[in-house]
Order: C-alpha cells, then sequence, then structure tokens
C-alpha cells in the first residue's frame, strides 16, 4: 500500500498515547499531523510508577527540564529497587542502577571480587556500588565527574497520571489535536484490511493513514479489529492478577522501589512526593483476591488514601505489534508485570523504534518485519530477565515457589544462568535493555554463586588485590559526606 503517510491517529490517551504523541509531534511534526482520541470515561491503570535510566533521554529529546518534571509529576528519584524475601524469607539485596567497581582490562571487577571472596574477603559486592551506598544512606545529587567510577545512573518514581498531564499539555502546544470521545466503529478497507476510520458515538468520523493503538489491553484495533493473536506466557509467569492502592506519603521519601515477595506473588512500594504507590502482583491460583488485598492492605506503610484497584492480565505479547498501518504501543501490545519498571520504557522503546523505521512514501512489509522482530526480541529478553527473579529462588514455603524453581525455563535464560554458575562470566546480548551489571546483581542475590572466576583476575598478587579494594571502597564512598538527602535535594530542584 504506498500511500504516503500524512495523518497519524493515536486510539487512546494516558501515558502511552500521549507519549507517542509528544515524541512523533517532536520529531516529525512538519512531516505528519497528529490526532489523538481520548475519552475520559474510560479509566486508566496507572500502576507504571517506577522507570529506568533512558526515561531521563526521553525527557531530554522533549526539551522538557528535569525541575519542571519533578514538580509536576510530584517524581522522586530511583536509584535501586530492593528485593526482599526473593531467595529466601528474610533476606533482600539491591538490583541497582550502578556498577560495582571499576573494570580492569578485560576482566570485570566482579572477578576480581570473587577471588577475593576465595581466599575469605567478608565484603559484599554492593559495598563498592555508589548507587547502593547512596540509597541506603537515603541521599541523592547528580555528580558530575570524570572518573566513570562515579558514575550514578538515576531514574524516576513519579504519578503516571501527573506525567500524562504535562504530556498532553506539551503535545497540544506544538500541535497535536485532542479529540474527546469514545469510538464505536472501526473502519477497514476491503481489500487491504487496512484501518481507515474510526467512528465516535459522537457520530465523528476520523480517517488517517497510521493508526496507532494506545487503547490499554482492550486493544481496540491490533486485536478487537484486525486479530492479530497472543504469544501467552503465563507458563513462565503465572502471576495474572495485581491490586494497586495509594497510601499517604512517609516522612523520609527512599530513593528506591521496595518490592517484596509474598507466598504467592509480590508487592511493590514506589515513593512519591505526595504519597506512596503500592501494590500486590499476584497468581489467582494460589491466592484468592480476599487473600491478596487483605495480604496487600495488611502491609501498608501507611493510612490507605482510596479504595483498592483491581486488575487482571495475562502475561505476553502480541505476535505482530506492528500488523498491517496498526502499531500497537502500551499495554495493547502485550504485559510484562512490573517487577523491574519497563511498563513505561516498552513505550519509550516502541515510539523510538517507529521513527527510526517510519514509512516514507508508505508502509511496506520490510519495515513491518524488521519492527516486529526488534520488538518481539525486546520482549523475550525482559522476559528472560524477569522468569530469572523467580526461578532461582530457596525459598520452601509455598507451591507457588516449589513449582518455579522446577520448571522448564527458556534456553535462552538456562545458557545464561549455567555460564555464569561455572565461570562467572557475563555475556550481554545485543540491544538487551539489562547491563551485565543486572544480570550479576540479581543473580547474586538470587544466590547464584560462581564455582569459579576469570584468570585475569590472578594477575595480581595477594597484597594487591586487597589494596585495589580497599582503593576502590574509599572511592565509592568518598562523594558520600557531600550529597544532600534525597528530600533535601527534592525540595531545592523543585523550588527552582
Amino acid at each position: 500500500m504506498n500511500k504516503p503517510i500524512k495523518k497519524i491517529v493515536i486510539v487512546g490517551g494516558g501515558t502511552a498515547g500521549w507519549m507517542s504523541a509528544a515524541l512523533l509531534k517532536k520529531v516529525m511534526g512538519s512531516i505528519v499531523d497528529i490526532e489523538l482520541i481520548e475519552s475520559e470515561d474510560i479509566g486508566r491503570i496507572g500502576v507504571g510508577e517506577a522507570t529506568i535510566p533512558p526515561i531521563r533521554h526521553f525527557n531530554q529529546a522533549l526539551g522538557i527540564a528535569e525541575a519542571d518534571f519533578l514538580r509536576e509529576t510530584k517524581a522522586s528519584i530511583k536509584l535501586a529497587i530492593k528485593f526482599e524475601n526473593w531467595r529466601v524469607p528474610g533476606e533482600g539485596y539491591f538490583h541497582t542502577f550502578g556498577s560495582a567497581g571499576k573494570n580492569i582490562g578485560f576482566c570485570a571487577f566482579h572477578h576480581f571480587w570473587l577471588r577475593a571472596k576465595a581466599l575469605g574477603d567478608k565484603s559484599s559486592l554492593w559495598d563498592y556500588d555508589l548507587n547502593y551506598l547512596c540509597a541506603e544512606s537515603n541521599k541523592f545529587a547528580p555528580i558530575n565527574s570524570k572518573d566513570s567510577a562515579l558514575e550514578m545512573q538515576y531514574a524516576y518514581h513519579f504519578d503516571a497520571s501527573l506525567y500524562a498531564e504535562l504530556l498532553r499539555k506539551f503535545s497540544e502546544n506544538i500541535g497535536v489535536k485532542r479529540t474527546e470521545g469514545l469510538i464505536e466503529q472501526v473502519g477497514v478497507h476491503p481489500d487491504s484490511g487496512y484501518v481507515e476510520t474510526v467512528r465516535l458515538k459522537s457520530g465523528a468520523v476520523i480517517g488517517g493513514d497510521l493508526f496507532i493503538d494506545c487503547s490499554g489491553m482492550r486493544a481496540l484495533l491490533i486485536q478487537q479489529k484486525l486479530a492479530t493473536g497472543y504469544e501467552d506466557w503465563s507458563h513462565w509467569l503465572p502471576c495474572d492478577r495485581a491490586i494497586a492502592v495509594p497510601s499517604e506519603r512517609l516522612k523520609e521519601t527512599l530513593p528506591y522501589t521496595r518490592s517484596i515477595a509474598h507466598s504467592a506473588g509480590w508487592q511493590w512500594r514506589i515513593p512519591l512526593q505526595h504519597r506512596n504507590g503500592n501494590g500486590i502482583v499476584y497468581s489467582s491460583n494460589h491466592y484468592s483476591q480476599d487473600e491478596a488485598a487483605n495480604m496487600l492492605l495488611s502491609n501498608l506503610d501507611s493510612k490507605a488514601l482510596s479504595e483498592p484497584n483491581f486488575i487482571s492480565f495475562r502475561t505476553g505479547r502480541r505476535l505482530k505489534q506492528w500488523n498491517k498501518n496498526v502499531i500497537a504501543i502500551g499495554l495493547s501490545s502485550g504485559f510484562l508485570e512490573p517487577l523491574e519498571s519497563t511498563s513505561i520504557h516498552l513505550i519509550q522503546s516502541a515510539i523510538v523504534r517507529l521513527v527510526k523505521l517510519f514509512p516514507h512514501e508508505g508502509i511496506d512489509a520490510v519495515n513491518i518485519a524488521e519492527y516486529n522482530k526488534q520488538s518481539k526480541l525486546e520482549f523475550e529478553q525482559i522476559r528472560d530477565f524477569i522468569i530469572l527473579h523467580y526461578h532461582v529462588n530457596e525459598r520452601t514455603d509455598s507451591q507457588f515457589w516449589r513449582d518455579l524453581r522446577n520448571m522448564e525455563i527458556p534456553a535462552s535464560l538456562a545458557q545464561k544462568i549455567n555460564l555464569f554458575r561455572a565461570t562467572g562470566k557475563i555475556f550481554r546480548e545485543q540491544d538487551d535493555l539489562f547491563l551485565e551489571s543486572s544480570w550479576l546483581q540479581v543473580m547474586l542475590g538470587q544466590g547464584v554463586i560462581p564455582c569459579d572466576y576469570h584468570p585475569l583476575a590472578n594477575g595480581l598478587s595477594e597484597a594487591d588485590l586487597t589494596d585495589m579494594l580497599r582503593n576502590m571502597k574509599k572511592i565509592k564512598n568518598s562523594p558520600l559526606e557531600h550529597i544532600p538527602l534525597h528530600d533535601e535535594f527534592l525540595r531545592q530542584v523543585c523550588a527552582r
């Protein structure tokens, strides 16, 4: 269908719709017109309040200043996720956005640490991680240093509804047209099957050349109209329900997310400036809704601010994120539970992928195939990382955890675990969202201890190894006395 793309219609608002509208108009505003259709009558899930560092690049691309973003979305800083009770009850570890130590030549730092452990050293890998040290001290400020050992990657916790409002104002100011209304009918071309129009309840008919489905789990275009199909991953990730509830803010705003495992799922705690975000993700085969709600509400750190919001989902991905002239972005494209805060990133990467593969004189099969190949790989790599948390557990307190430990896992994940367990080596797959440091922290935190380390770590004498680790620890701790408390940083920035 060699028809130039002159108009994009975005179906659905929320975070996915307005992120799509904002970036596409900012980058391609002179090429295409953009119209977004949403209805105030349709509720939003809005549980995606924790992010990963690439969100900063998204805001920078739009030209949104960090101080404005933090103030408008009531955001806080996120340095890490603390996983509690995941390996065994009563134990915890951090997955930070930083990395321990500093690599030396061709040898990653953790191999030197593993050698030191074999020699009797009692230090933790996280003793050499600046993100961890700041998280535990409840401190934060950006660090400007040419020393890579002092790099501190960070992301945000924010109110997703407020972010959507911020992006809506931004988008409308640069020319995105917003139309209020409920879609009642979708019109397709009789020969090509391409979507041509949507008819609103008001009777208005809106046409377009390219449609972006941001209608959430309803998947109004990609599934209800085009019957694209879905790949179900619930045999690997059996949690299929979530309950979310906000609560009053705590006295101190922690610069990390908490993920607390229970007997058939896990609970999140996300600190914002004005409230806490809380929720529980669980398996309906192991918990009743009442049991899960009671588990959540009895484990809040502060008073609930509203009634719980109940959500059903099925983990997996749409078989094609791009089908004909429809691209699914957000929950319409698939669902991965928010364990590693990837929901908003998947929106961001889908939009960037569309910009890079944007059709010139018309939609063609080559562009669609490449888009779908990249989307599929991205979903699968994140899937494997999430499965890792569940599979390498040592809990014996429930059938849920025993089943996950004994299940057959994707070959791609099994190979990575086996390599690390035997050799201590980790290799990042091409375009994998998670770096070696992320895989390292989760595997060690979950109790996967390597049997060996890289021989290059033997290049130092025992005395030099001890000195190197001592100096590295000193370097990592050096900025702490000059970094303000997290809440003080937020006050200073938001007052600008």
